[in-house]
């Protein structure tokens, strides 16, 4: 059944995607248009709507005690706003050439289609997950939605054991060891780098290292999972490596995400390197006058080397709702790109970067130095200062900072935006080491971390020219 019918001179907008990047679009298509001028119909799969995915880790760790706290605006807000949410509705089909979708609702097993004037694809991201024996096996849990978190909790409140292992030690790996650790568990990561946390050089990712095993995290690096083992009731019992098992009563995938862009691929629009989708700056998918895209499932223009890539952060998804609703809506706006900010924390290490590692700006043919300090996050005379360890990438001949990676305890992680705000400027080492930056014995040394790195990558700039 096609449900474009009873609409009269209205346009309709269809969004596929409940989250972050979706339901922003449809809010500020809202505040453009009213419903007299513009349906707005949106489909999600889950049972959920505008949470913070970031949060998932602190909930499931207890720092967050309210599942609700992490909605940022539930279903009915929506539909008061007068916007058709379908929850428990997941889109199957897109249909560009006819301007449609189609969409099955999980509870009756019923689909129709709907048709569109102007669609956005928020489809998000979803958990890699190898295909290996027993990878589907109870108790072994991807953790991107609200509904994982949820099913994540209800598997640690029905399990006696307290042995979990984490498998990968990227931002999730890492968040989802500390929320274990938080519940009392014995945590094991099973990583197939060198280091954890790949975002990082591995000299910093080592620090890293050091720290979890501190905190009484167990970490295996250079290990490949070849297989997860059952038991004889069929839960998840161990996690195997060609070297050794690990005894599991939970296993949670921190391995990474990538685009959820099946749907996309079949109905032709266009992917990236990365699988995400490509736009032009007005989040438009190319090529498609009427169909936009953003948050998770697309693919985005990095600053520094010039290069897409896939960053899947809220902090863009709700930037691409918000430029996808204001053009839907008749306004204008643009993304013009990303420096590739993050930052995160296992326990009390904060772990930051921003721009390129040492191995992206040699995969794009940049020629550069790079530095590493030590320093502490407030006077070194000040009650409780912390030390840091900061390491700069700057390019040969012309100082152009190229990228900062951080880690450290309390007031640490937070340093990074200055450099990420140096990036998008464009600006040169040199240049950073005049940056007018707050000074007062408990915020920082009179020369801030990141300003000591730069002052050393300058000097070394000038050295090698």
């Amino acid at each position: 059944m096609d449900m474009s019918d009873a609409r009269g001179t209205r346009e309709r907008l269809v969004v596929v995607g409940g989250d972050a990047a979706g339901m922003s679009a449809a809010s500020a298509a809202r505040r453009l248009r009213g419903p007299d001028e513009l349906e707005i119909v949106a489909f999600e799969r889950g049972h959920f709507t505008s949470y913070s995915a970031c949060g998932i880790p602190y909930w499931v760790g207890g720092d967050v005690t309210d599942r609700d706290r992490l909605i940022a605006r539930t279903p009915e807000e929506h539909r008061a706003r007068g916007i058709d949410l379908r929850l428990r509705t997941e889109v199957t089909e897109l249909d560009p050439g006819r301007g449609r979708v189609r969409a099955r609702d999980l509870a009756s097993g019923t689909e129709s289609w709907t048709s569109y004037d102007k669609l956005v694809i928020a489809t998000g991201a979803r958990p890699v997950r190898p295909e290996l024996p027993g990878m589907d096996a109870p108790g072994v849990h991807g953790v991107q939605t609200l509904d994982d978190g949820q099913a994540l909790l209800d598997t640690l409140a029905a399990t006696r054991g307290r042995r979990a292992v984490v498998v990968g030690a990227g931002y999730i790996g890492v968040e989802m060891a500390e929320a274990m650790i938080n519940r009392g568990y014995e945590v094991t990561v099973v990583n197939r780098g060198s280091e954890p946390m790949a975002t990082l050089d591995p000299d910093m990712g080592r620090l890293v290292h050091r720290a979890m095993e501190g905190m009484g995290i167990t970490m295996v690096n250079d290990a490949e999972v070849t297989k997860l083992l059952t038991g004889d009731d069929g839960r998840v019992r161990a996690v195997a490596t060609e070297q050794a098992e690990y005894p599991a009563d939970v296993v949670v995938l921190g391995i990474g995400v990538q685009p959820w862009t099946a749907l996309a691929r079949a109905a032709g629009l266009p992917l990236g390197e990365h699988g995400g989708l490509l736009t032009d700056r007005s989040m438009r998918v190319r090529g498609h006058e009427n169909v936009w895209a953003g948050g998770d499932c697309v693919e985005v223009l990095d600053l520094v080397s010039g290069q897409e890539r896939h960053i899947p952060l809220g902090t863009h998804a709700n930037k691409h709702g918000q430029i996808i609703g204001a053009n839907v809506g008749g306004s204008y706006a643009t993304f013009p790109g990303v420096v590739g900010t993050a930052v995160s924390k296992v326990c009390d290490l904060e772990i930051a970067r921003t721009g390129l590692r040492e191995k992206d700006a040699r995969r794009v043919g940049l020629r550069f130095e790079s530095v590493t300090i030590e320093s502490t996050s407030r006077a070194g005379y000040y009650p409780n200062a912390s030390p840091m360890t900061v390491k700069m990438l700057a390019e040969l001949r012309t100082g152009r900072l190229l990228g900062v990676q951080i880690v450290g305890r309390e007031g640490a992680g937070k340093r990074v935006d200055i450099a990420a705000v140096a990036l998008t400027a464009g600006m040169t080492v040199e240049q950073m080491t005049a940056l007018d930056l707050g000074y007062a014995p408990p915020f920082s040394p009179v020369w801030d971390p990141v300003l000591v790195a730069a002052r050393k990558a300058a000097a070394k700039i000038r050295a090698a020219s």
